[in-house]
């Protein structure tokens, strides 16, 4: 009895053993399971079908807004004075008559005498061109005389012009001041003056300008080889650095072919207008023009389809739920939409332009 309890335990020991060395043999290796799109991420995955395309180049260029300059006025001052007040700030709207400054000044009044005395003269010079007219036609005088007349009679009328155009600028208020007034509606966007301040008739610099800024000039800068590819009437897009997401389409109506001297590169304009205000003088803008293209058409990929890893571009292929890849390309040329590469896609597939960075990301696991 006790022989067969022990021939008995063998068997089991030996039972065991087997069953054991069998579970813990080692499995054949399997391909991992293909990625698939799950139902969320396919909802928020765009697919875009490409297709071979014209290769359209970009110049992206510098530039910076400025003034309309023929729009700019700039105050000058014809009467010498102490400023009393000043009653605007820089960027302030001012409209056509609104008082800006205050002078101390008592030069308004032989302004005022100036203007009296050339509007008798101006009389008496029309009644002596006339006269001199009719001895002309009589032949009673030498045509010389009366163009010598006649052109003191011209000059006379354009002083006269320009003391009254000065004079609307000024308002004698008493008390030796007169007011300084605005002379059209706009935006002061350059300022000089002070409470304080001693001014003169001989100074150079502008007290005040104004612009109504509803229309702005936007400076190219283009360096001398890239003028070649600049015309009048190229089609350009603008945006600034402080919202470069939004563009403002323009043409270039003039290109200035001098070279700057301190910048060492070519101006063109570009005209814009600017109701809403957002474009301001001094903000730095890109300026993005289309180059004549001679490099014929290759397969174009939209910019965000582009992934860029290691120095090399990167794009998903989609051919359906569980069938993606990724495939390196090699990149031709580039603008503001298009990636042009060298490879072709076919018909059937389409390239990831939504998450790719996340399934880039899933498809290198």
């Amino acid at each position: 009895m006790k022989n067969l309890t022990y021939l008995s335990g063998l068997f089991i020991l030996f039972f065991c053993n087997c069953k054991t060395n069998t579970d813990t043999t080692t499995p054949t290796d399997t391909e991992a399971d293909p990625y698939c799109l799950n139902a969320q991420m396919k909802k928020t995955t765009t697919f875009t079908n490409v297709k071979e395309r014209p290769i359209h180049e970009q110049l992206v260029l510098t530039g910076k807004i400025e003034y309309n300059q023929n729009d700019l006025v700039a105050f000058k001052s014809l009467l010498s004075g102490v400023v009393d007040e000043v009653k605007f700030e820089l960027g302030d709207d001012v409209k056509k008559g609104e008082v800006l400054a205050v002078v101390k000044s008592t030069e308004i009044q032989d302004l005022s005498q100036e203007r009296r005395a050339l509007e008798s003269q101006v009389v008496l010079l029309k009644k002596q061109l006339q006269t001199k007219k009719e001895l002309l036609e009589d032949g009673l005088i030498a045509k010389s005389e009366m163009l010598e007349t006649e052109f003191e009679f011209q000059n006379a009328s354009y002083q006269l012009q320009k003391i009254n155009a000065n004079l609307n600028l000024y308002k004698a208020i008493g008390n030796g001041k007169f007011q300084i007034i605005a002379p059209k509606n706009g935006y002061i966007v350059q300022k000089n003056i002070a409470v304080g301040q001693t001014i003169t008739a001989d100074d150079e610099n502008s007290l005040f300008s104004i612009s109504n800024l509803n229309e702005v000039w936007v400076m190219i800068n283009i360096y001398p080889n890239e003028l070649k590819y600049i015309k009048t009437g190229n089609s350009v897009k603008v945006k600034t650095l402080t919202d470069p997401d939004k563009l403002y389409n323009g043409k270039i109506d003039k290109i200035y072919n001098v070279l700057d001297p301190e910048e060492h590169v070519f101006k063109a304009r570009v005209v814009l207008q600017n109701s809403d205000l957002h474009l301001l003088p001094g903000l730095i803008t890109d300026i993005v023009i289309d180059k004549d293209s001679t490099l014929g058409s290759a397969t174009a990929i939209p910019n965000n389809a582009i992934i860029f890893e290691n120095n090399k571009n990167y794009i998903i292929i989609y051919k359906d739920t569980c069938n993606l890849k990724t495939l390196k390309v090699t990149t031709i040329a580039k603008n503001e939409e298009f990636t042009y590469i060298k490879e072709k896609i076919d018909h059937n597939e389409k390239v990831i332009t939504q998450n790719t960075l996340i399934l880039y990301e899933e498809l290198n696991k």
